[in-house]
C-alpha cells in the first residue's frame, strides 16, 4: 500500500514539473511571452507558434523582446547600413582593417595550366611491308632512347630484292671516263631511287649507309629510334608477325613541350603571342621561361575559357605530359585606388565595403571596381585614399548586418528604402 502511494506521489511530481516547465518556457524571460519563433539556421523564417523549421527540420527558437537587436558580435545597428562594434569584439572575432591606397598594379596574372607533349615531336614508327620480329632490345615503355638506337630486328623478303638492286646500281655509279659519264649518271639515279624505296619501306638511313660500305645484302633489318626521346607505346614483341603500316612504337621528344593554359575574362588580352611568362612547378618550385605561341581558336563549351599554348624548353625533362603547373605573366596596370580582395562583398548586383567612420561605427558603402590583380582590387568609385575598410571578417559583419536589417524591417513592416546596401534574405 505504501509503495502504491509512493508511485502516485512521484507521478504527480513529474506531471507538475512538466506543466511548470512549459509555463516557464512560454513566459520566460521576465515573465513575457515570445514575440515569435525563428529558424536557427535561417533567422528570416518566422512562426507565431513553436514547431520545427520546414527546410532543415530543426526546432524553432523563441525570440523575446529583450533579444531583438542582439547578435553574436554584440553589434548594434544605428541605422540602415551602419553597425557599431567595440574594439574588444573586433579583436575577439579577428576583424582587421586596411587602408585604401593608390597602387600602380604591378604584379603577376596567375593561371593554372597543364603540360602537353609537343605534337610536332611525336614520332610513330612503322614499316611499309609485312614481316617477322626476330628480337627486341631495351624497348620497354618509358625507356629513354637515342636517335638511331636499335630497338628491334625484323625480317622481310621485300628488303632483300631492293637491297640487291641498290648494290648493283652503286657498282655502276662511280665516275669513269668521259664516254661512261652518261651510264654513271644513270647508275647514280637508279641507286638514289632504290635508296628512296628502302627508306619508304622503313630501313634507317644508318643501315642504308652501311650497305654502301659492306656491299652485302642484309638478311636482317633494324628498327631504330628516329629521335632522342621516350617510348610511350610499344606494340611489338619477339616472334611476332606484323603487317605493313602497323604502328610498332610511339616515341616523343620531351626536350621541348607545350603548356596549355585556360584563360578567362579580361586575362585573355594579356596573353598575346610572343609574351614571355614564367612556368612554376608547385611541388618543386622549379621555374621555367615560356613564350606564348598561340591562342587556340576554340572556346571550351563548358567553362567558356580560351586555351592558350606556351612553348617551353625542357632540357632536364622536369616537365612531363599531364603535369599541372602555374603560369605567371607579369602585367603593369594603370595606377588607382585599391583595397584587399577580401574587403569587397559581391552580392551579384552590387559590390560594397565596410568603411570605419567615427568611433567604432562601420558603414556599408557601395563601390565600383576595376582591375583585380593578385590580392588587390581597384576601386573606381565609392572610396577615397586613406579610408579605413574592413579587410578580414567582412562577411561576418555583413551577415550580422543582414540579420539585424531583416529583424528591424519585419518589426516595422516596412520596405527597404531606395539605395539600401543590404538585401533581405528570403
Amino acid at each position: 500500500m505504501k509503495r502504491a502511494w509512493y508511485c502516485l506521489l512521484v507521478l504527480s511530481a513529474v506531471v507538475a514539473g512538466v506543466v511548470v516547465g512549459h509555463v516557464v518556457h512560454a513566459t520566460a524571460p521576465g515573465g513575457h511571452r515570445p514575440l515569435y519563433y525563428v529558424d536557427p539556421m535561417h533567422p528570416a523564417y518566422r512562426s507565431d507558434k513553436p514547431g520545427v523549421a520546414p527546410d532543415c527540420g530543426m526546432t524553432l527558437v523563441p525570440v523575446y523582446a529583450e533579444d531583438v537587436g542582439k547578435s553574436s558580435l554584440n553589434a548594434s545597428t544605428l541605422k540602415t547600413g551602419r553597425v557599431r562594434i567595440n574594439p574588444a569584439n573586433r579583436q575577439l572575432f579577428s576583424i582587421q582593417l586596411a587602408t585604401v591606397e593608390k597602387s600602380a598594379g604591378h604584379g603577376f596574372v596567375k593561371v593554372f595550366a597543364r603540360v602537353a607533349a609537343d605534337e610536332t615531336r611525336i614520332y610513330h614508327v612503322n614499316l611499309g611491308t609485312d614481316g617477322y620480329v626476330k628480337e627486341t632490345r631495351d624497348d620497354a615503355v618509358g625507356s629513354y632512347v637515342k636517335k638511331d638506337q636499335h630497338l628491334a630486328v625484323v625480317y622481310s623478303p621485300d628488303f632483300l630484292s631492293l637491297a640487291g638492286g641498290y648494290l648493283s646500281a652503286n657498282e655502276r655509279s662511280p665516275a669513269g671516263s668521259a664516254k661512261d659519264s652518261s651510264s654513271s649518271l644513270q647508275g647514280a639515279a637508279t641507286s638514289q631511287a632504290r635508296a628512296d624505296r628502302l627508306r619508304n619501306l622503313g630501313m634507317s638511313e644508318s643501315q642504308i649507309d652501311e650497305l654502301g660500305t659492306t656491299h652485302k645484302i642484309p638478311e636482317d633489318v633494324y628498327v631504330v629510334a628516329p629521335t632522342n626521346g621516350f617510348i610511350i607505346s610499344r606494340n611489338i614483341s619477339p616472334d611476332q608477325r606484323f603487317e605493313r603500316h602497323n604502328e610498332l612504337y610511339t616515341i616523343v621528344d620531351l626536350s621541348h613541350v607545350w603548356v596549355i593554359a585556360e584563360i578567362f575574362g579580361e586575362d585573355t588580352r594579356t596573353f598575346r603571342p610572343g609574351t614571355v611568362a614564367r612556368i612554376v612547378v608547385p611541388d618543386t618550385a622549379e621555374v621555367f621561361s615560356a613564350r606564348v605561341s598561340n591562342a587556340l581558336p576554340q572556346i571550351d563549351p563548358v567553362s567558356r575559357s580560351l586555351k592558350v599554348r606556351l612553348d617551353v624548353d625542357n632540357p632536364r625533362f622536369a616537365l612531363r605530359p599531364d603535369m599541372y603547373v602555374t603560369v605567371e605573366l607579369p602585367v603593369a596596370l594603370p595606377p588607382g585606388l585599391s583595397v584587399p580582395r577580401d574587403a569587397v562583398v559581391d552580392s551579384g548586383l552590387l559590390k560594397h565595403v565596410f568603411v570605419k567612420t567615427e568611433g567604432d561605427t562601420f558603414e556599408a558603402r557601395t563601390v565600383e571596381t576595376g582591375w583585380q590583380l593578385n590580392d588587390r582590387v581597384q576601386i573606381v568609385k565609392g572610396l577615397q585614399e586613406g579610408d579605413r575598410v574592413v579587410s578580414e571578417g567582412t562577411f561576418l559583419i555583413d551577415s550580422e548586418s543582414r540579420l539585424q536589417g531583416t529583424a528591424s524591417m519585419s518589426e516595422a513592416e516596412t520596405t527597404p528604402p531606395p539605395g539600401q546596401a543590404f538585401s533581405v534574405r528570403q
